[in-house]
């Protein structure tokens, strides 16, 4: 099995298994739009880490793979691409990246679906494929602009460079900077403080940011508007505000 979900105190762990690179062939691809579906719904799963394991994150796509594809094929497998990492993106509760080794083309953009990213001190980040004579297809020419800006972008794309840790944090490219060997453990902890949180809220937030970004201002207020009222219709919200009247902020327990 090249790609697992493990599911433990509220956070579920999508965890690639693909040695020596974690390459994301079609059936990695295929599986991990499966996975992120059922992390989405599965009740028992609060918050996600993707997790490529200690060594390394995902190297990028299956490039012996792609090279036995023509225009045709690629024509005709290039929605599915997207799709799998659109799963991830559209996963509607908090999603971190744990960050180990090589963030490369496919790995860098399966991480820019996440909602945080926490990489490793020795982290490489980057979208190489102009060096193949491509352009990223799985997101990257997209993510990472609206993440990064278009300016900062395009300078990685164009030129395929690799960024490690401390400049990947300057650009915004990752949200925390930690030891090698602490990384999961950070990301996992991340996901299960968020999993002991307000679910429809978060879900809500989470929206209302990914949709607002999309939309013009008064189309991403009328969309706030909404789940900010509808809100006021959850027990999490009954449950929220009781307890900072009776026993002062930040103490409520949501199931």
């Amino acid at each position: 099995m090249t790609l697992s979900l493990e599911v433990s105190e509220g956070v579920g762990t999508l965890r690639l298994d693909r040695p020596p690179m974690n390459a994301l062939d079609i059936a990695t691809q295929d599986r991990l739009r499966e996975l992120a579906v059922e992390a989405g719904d599965r009740a028992d799963v609060r918050a996600v880490v993707i997790y490529g394991g200690e060594k390394v994150f995902a190297a990028g796509a299956d490039i012996k793979e792609m090279q036995t594809m023509d225009h045709a094929a690629m024509v005709a497998r290039s929605r599915g691409l997207q799709d799998a990492f659109t799963a991830v993106a559209r996963i509607p509760k908090p999603v971190v990246a744990a960050i180990t080794g090589y963030a490369l083309g496919g790995g860098c953009e399966l991480a820019l679906c996440a909602d945080y990213r926490i990489a490793a001190d020795n982290a490489k980040l980057g979208q190489p494929e102009i060096l193949l004579g491509l352009i990223p297809g799985a997101g990257g020419t997209q993510r990472l602009s609206r993440l990064i800006g278009p300016s900062k972008a395009k300078d990685l794309i164009f030129t395929g460079r690799m960024v490690r840790g401390e400049e990947a944090l300057t650009l915004g490219l990752v949200d925390r900077i930690v030891p090698a060997a602490e990384v999961y453990e950070q990301a996992h902890a991340w996901a299960a403080k968020l999993a002991q949180g307000p679910a429809l809220a978060l879900r809500a937030a989470k929206e209302c940011v990914d949709a607002g970004l999309e939309a013009d201002i008064d189309t991403g207020l009328t969309i706030e508007r909404n789940w900010f009222a509808g809100l006021f219709a959850t027990e999490d919200r009954e449950r929220g505000m009781r307890s900072f009247v009776e026993e002062g902020p930040g103490k409520a327990k949501f199931l």
